[in-house]
């Protein structure tokens, strides 16, 4: 980060899967900009963690994002409690490696219900009070996996398509009460996702080197690459981004 950066002062910013990956590093990165961050996760144990990282003014909350009354008083939390809402960030995501024959009902539910029922729900709830509290942004976590086709991962490939598409509905729908929504598509990010697949293999390593070597810079992308798109895309010099899907993946989709 430049030094001294302070983009997002004072702004209210919301981030569902703080607790870990891509989450904390959005979390860490806005509230080094000078954000206040509700830290939003099912694991609320892993959010006060990453929580006592910031010196900023931080809350924590527990929340399933497939339950609209959850999603309703996580965003009802922040209203109350600081007078209004800037930046939402639908960053909470779960993943199988599975084709379509080898996945389950029961892993398309939880994938489908995750990413996409969650998204639409963190939208639905914070899109009128950033509206209410005068515009701001909305962040939504695709992947590359919405943009080419990605070995075994078949379901995860329609949910993250699914959020690409809802993303630029949303954004052609609410530019005009000042509310931007975009999305970001990582690569291959070095999170605990990622191990957490390459268990599932006969060789991990193998799989995590054939992650590796799928982007073209050579590397897994780090967490705090994302961080930085998502401080980006919050912050007024964004003013213009709408309805777009930010590439981050060291080159994979340019093949």
């Amino acid at each position: 980060m430049t030094q001294g950066m302070r983009r997002l002062e004072g702004k209210r910013v919301v981030v569902t899967g703080a607790g870990s990956g891509i989450g904390r590093a959005i979390a860490l990165r806005m509230a080094s900009e000078g954000a206040r961050v509700v830290l939003a996760d099912v694991d609320e144990g892993a959010a006060r963690k990453v929580a006592a990282e910031i010196e900023g003014e931080t809350l924590v909350h527990r929340v399933d994002v497939r339950r609209a009354d959850e999603v309703e008083a996580l965003v009802g939390r922040v209203v109350e409690e600081w007078g209004g809402l800037d930046v939402m960030v639908n960053n909470a995501g779960v993943g199988v490696a599975a084709t379509a024959p080898d996945t389950t009902e029961e892993d398309y539910d939880r994938m489908m219900d995750v990413c996409v029922r969650g998204t639409f729900l963190g939208m639905k709830y914070a899109i009128p009070a950033i509206r209410d509290s005068g515009g701001g942004s909305v962040i939504n976590m695709s992947s590359i996996a919405a943009l080419v086709g990605l070995t075994d991962r078949a379901v995860y490939c329609a949910a993250k398509g699914a959020i690409l598409s809802m993303t630029r509905a949303c954004a052609m729908d609410h530019i005009g009460e000042g509310v931007r929504v975009n999305c970001i598509a990582p690569g291959t990010v070095d999170t605990p996702w990622v191990a957490r697949i390459t268990a599932g293999y006969d060789d991990p390593e193998e799989a995590r080197a054939r992650m590796r070597a799928r982007q073209p810079h050579g590397r897994l992308v780090r967490p705090d690459e994302i961080a930085a798109m998502a401080a980006y895309l919050a912050s007024e010099e964004a003013e213009s981004v709408v309805g777009a899907c930010m590439v981050v993946d060291g080159g994979v989709t340019a093949r």
